[in-house]
């Protein structure tokens, strides 16, 4: 692995293992909140639940849990919030990175964060709290920018393996950082805090651990990480011989028999009307994809506690299992395949596994009761095929859309810098594809709640399969063409 890349991965473990810790508590955390604040009606969260109640009554009217329903729906609009402003900003925070360079830019975002984490160790109320998120969502840029920094340092033709790196960091901590917040939010306050009389969140401790990972971040990328943004054709990461053998056409959809050995000899990039009308698709294509997906998510656990009563850990197990899944796929068959195979047909080869998911989703309330047996069967098979989908499905998008930027750095015989189109800098163009997921995360869990209240686990799943079959069938025109 290339040094620049290692140093990448290790922030990208460091920053999502950080922010992984907190998903689990969120449940906890907003009743801890409840029983501070229940004795004032018109307090921000007293509100914001009775508003919540009141939209998910129109839709659903629950005899029992009701209010276990609504914290559920209140920690999805959490993420939402925390998404919408990953919409807004991502795309800024882009074009500042190609103005004044990634480093800078990433080093004033980990600034953001460890405020964030700091209000959230001493967050007593849940306006305090939402402020947190709302630092952090403004905040948060460092996924963005490592793929605009691998983008840098890569050439066409190992990109697609340097940002599954990317993929593979977000398999391993959303394994391993929910069950470690999980752990230390059962841990004490300490001794040494306890006696200074401060009065701190209830999950201090994970908090403090958040913030230790995001200060270590920011000292080890301020030590290591080097400035990206200009640099030259020569000083990108060579490919290796096995990837120059690669011909051109297997590299985009497995077929042909091109003979050409490195970047010089592939066929140029398309023009610019061309590239900028590709990366339109793939936003739209990245936001419905996501809107279907993190509403799947989502609605995952509910699922599961309505229909076989599950506990948390039953639910952290099957998230877990398909964590671990994705990660193994991602380490062990995408990283490998993707340039064999193109970024489009191994993208669209995860979103035909997702509808294929959806599909047993959408079985497996039929005969939970009437053939046990059957319906676990679909509900693993379900789980297998979203992993699939995980491992392969946004990390080819990326690499997809990395491709159509231009290269930046400078000319290696004038040695000024390469004319670039501004909507083709790379910071610019996979914030704005970042921006359209976040967009999907944001209104796809709010959508997949009410549908499924409202027409309940079978229709909700089999119309989210439908679309994703839909989508499948509008990917065939980005399959066949050429990324590079």
């Amino acid at each position: 692995m290339h040094r620049t890349e290692s140093v990448v991965f290790l922030s990208l473990v460091l920053d999502l293992f950080a922010f992984t810790i907190p998903l689990p508590l969120f449940p906890r955390l907003i009743e801890w909140y409840t029983l501070r604040e229940s004795s004032d009606p018109s307090g921000f969260l007293s509100r914001t639940l009775q508003s919540i109640s009141f939209i998910r009554s129109i839709f659903y009217k629950s005899s029992v849990n009701s209010q276990r329903w609504d914290v559920i729906l209140l920690g999805g609009l959490m993420g939402s919030v925390f998404s919408t402003l990953q919409f807004l900003v991502s795309p800024k925070i882009g074009s500042l990175s190609d103005k004044y360079g990634r480093k800078r830019i990433l080093l004033i975002s980990m600034i953001g964060n460890i405020l964030s984490a700091i209000v959230w160790i001493q967050s007593t109320t849940f306006a305090s709290y939402m402020l947190s998120r709302v630092i952090g969502g403004l905040s948060e840029g460092n996924v963005q920018l490592a793929i605009a920094i691998l983008s840098d340092i890569t050439t066409v033709a190992n990109r697609s393996k340097a940002l599954a790196h990317v993929g593979i960091a977000f398999a391993v901590c959303f394994c391993i950082g929910p069950p470690i917040g999980a752990y230390f939010a059962s841990r004490p306050l300490p001794h040494s805090l306890d006696s200074w009389g401060l009065e701190l969140n209830i999950y201090v401790v994970p908090a403090f651990l958040s913030l230790v990972l995001l200060v270590v971040e920011t000292i080890f990328l301020l030590a290591f990480l080097p400035e990206t943004r200009a640099k030259s054709s020569a000083e990108k990461e060579k490919p290796s011989s096995a990837t120059l053998s690669t011909p051109l056409s297997r590299h985009v959809s497995g077929k042909g028999n091109s003979t050409c050995s490195d970047d010089i000899n592939r066929a140029p990039k398309a023009n610019v009307d061309e590239r900028l009308t590709t990366l339109k698709t793939l936003r739209w294509q990245h936001f419905l994809f996501l809107g279907i997906f993190s509403g799947m998510e989502f609605t995952l656990t509910f699922l599961t506690f309505d229909l076989l009563d599950w506990n948390n850990r039953q639910n952290g197990v099957l998230i877990g299992s398909i964590g671990v899944l994705s990660a193994l796929l991602q380490g062990g068959y995408v990283r490998r395949s993707m340039s064999k195979v193109g970024e489009g047909v191994m993208a669209r080869r995860g979103v035909l596994s997702c509808a294929l998911g959806l599909t047993f989703l959408s079985i497996f309330p039929i005969y939970v009761s009437v053939r046990p047996a059957l319906a676990m069967k679909l509900l693993q098979g379900g789980a297998v095929c979203l992993a699939f989908t995980s491992a392969t499905v946004v990390n080819a998008l990326t690499a997809y859309a990395s491709l159509q930027c231009d290269e930046g750095g400078f000319d290696d015989v004038t040695g000024k810098p390469k004319e670039e189109h501004p909507q083709l800098a790379k910071g610019r163009a996979l914030g704005q594809f970042r921006s359209s997921g976040q967009l999907g995360r944001a209104v796809g869990p709010l959508l997949a709640c009410a549908s499924y209240w409202t027409f309940g686990p079978s229709v909700t799943y089999a119309v989210s399969a439908l679309a994703m079959f839909a989508i499948s069938t509008n990917m065939r025109s980005v399959a066949v063409k050429r990324s590079l």
